[in-house]
């Protein structure tokens, strides 16, 4: 070990501007494959800790949970980790190819996969698969393992009822409201998802929005919430407990004010566990199951909502319940998409289902709900609006007027 922390030390003494292109390259690759040897051997290792479950010595209940306390890996790194380590000992022929270098260590994580999904049909076919890795890409790799994965299916059923047995989907809250999602789909679920989301993806390309900056991971984020609102606002949707499933937030009728929400963004912030026990207004501000959320995500929320009012004692018991009630009437709603149409963003051509009825001046501020306080605006261009520091809406006597962070009028196509 003190040999191979003297060579690191080593290369850390070279000045990498007055190595020729050539080196570099050579080094890169080199050093590659050596990082690949040494975590090939810490996973042999690894694997002899959880044979020998030298994680009990500090109380730990498994491999996993020793790295994620010793080592401070994440949880799903961790897990994959010892997942790998354990399966190797039992893969030789895919061990002895990353041994030699014939095969990546990506390669054998996708070999690993395979295995643990049916250890005793790979055992019969591991040499073919390794043979596959040696020739082929990562990506074409993994269509053989599939149609390997198929074959052996076809040959245990007629149909696909063991697929479907494999399917799952998790979703669980994480830090600051996030919602991690995980799972398995069968062929039919997982086409129809992936078809779903391209539509909406493609939708957006086909649009051209120069401004857009994300990356295609969050596209496909904002392609899911798109569809899944599409299936909230149908009005054939069963009733749970009596309502239309909906999105539910309890927010502080103080919270909705300008006011407020400057002086909630000011103050300190606040963590989930404590907002249970702190009083005040600016924390009562919450979604149903993604839990606190920012008074701003409110408001906007709040714009094109149904409101019902409950009012409380000082113990928070509840002592009226009034009904709900839409914020923008649906015969308002009608007038604001028979104007505008579509969303009002500068450039943004999104159809009027996409979009919200946007208060310019906020009925929680005073603002009418009437046709020349709306906009319609996409959901995407609605929480920039909103978004402090952000872009600006105003109304004036020729229409809206939006004006970026620095100030600059974004030019608006002509009214509709």
């Amino acid at each position: 070990m003190s040999e191979l922390r003297s060579a690191i030390d080593g290369l850390r003494g070279e000045t990498l501007t007055e190595l020729p292109d050539a080196r570099i390259e050579e080094d890169f690759a080199e050093i590659r494959r050596t990082v690949e040897q040494l975590e090939l051997e810490g996973m042999r290792r690894l694997a002899e800790i959880e044979r020998r479950r030298l994680f009990e010595r500090g109380g730990h209940l498994s491999a996993a949970g020793w790295l994620t306390a010793a080592h401070r890996m994440s949880w799903g790194l961790a897990r994959d980790q010892v997942r790998t380590a354990r399966a190797l000992e039992t893969m030789h022929e895919t061990r002895a190819a990353s041994d030699d270098g014939a095969i990546s260590l990506s390669a054998a994580r996708a070999l690993v996969a395979a295995h643990d999904a049916d250890p005793e049909a790979f055992a019969a076919a591991e040499e073919r698969l390794v043979d596959a890795a040696k020739i082929h890409s990562l990506g074409d790799l993994g269509r053989v393992i599939a149609y390997w994965r198929q074959a052996v299916e076809r040959e245990r059923v007629e149909d696909d009822a063991t697929v479907r047995e494999r399917r799952r989907l998790h979703a669980s809250l994480t830090f600051q409201g996030m919602v991690r999602l995980d799972g398995d789909l069968d062929p039919e679920t997982g086409e129809t998802l992936l078809t779903a989301l391209r539509a909406v993806v493609d939708a957006d390309v086909r649009r051209g929005v120069a401004d857009d900056a994300r990356t295609p991971a969050q596209r496909r984020a904002d392609a899911l919430g798109e569809i899944c609102r599409h299936w909230l606002d149908r009005s054939d949707r069963p009733t749970v407990a009596g309502e239309r499933p909906h999105v539910t937030l309890t927010v502080a009728a103080d919270v909705l004010s300008a006011a407020d929400v400057m002086r909630a963004a000011e103050a300190p912030s606040v963590t989930a566990g404590a907002i249970g026990m702190l009083p005040g207004p600016t924390t009562m501000c919450e979604l149903d199951h993604a839990g606190p959320v920012p008074a701003e995500m409110a408001r906007r929320l709040a714009c094109d909502a149904s409101v019902m009012r409950v009012v409380l004692s000082g113990r928070s018991e509840p002592l009226d319940v009034g009904r709900r009630t839409p914020v923008v009437p649906p015969a308002i709603r009608r007038a604001v998409v028979l104007r505008d149409r579509r969303c009002r963003f500068p450039g943004c051509d999104r159809p009027h289902t996409w979009c919200d009825a946007h208060h310019v001046t906020h009925w929680a501020d005073g603002g009418p709900t009437s046709l020349a306080n709306l906009i319609l605006l996409c959901r995407r261009h609605h929480r920039a609006i909103h978004e402090r520091g952000g872009v600006s809406l105003a109304m004036s006597a020729e229409g809206p007027e939006f004006r970026g962070a620095d100030g600059t009028r974004l030019d608006d196509r002509a009214p509709p």
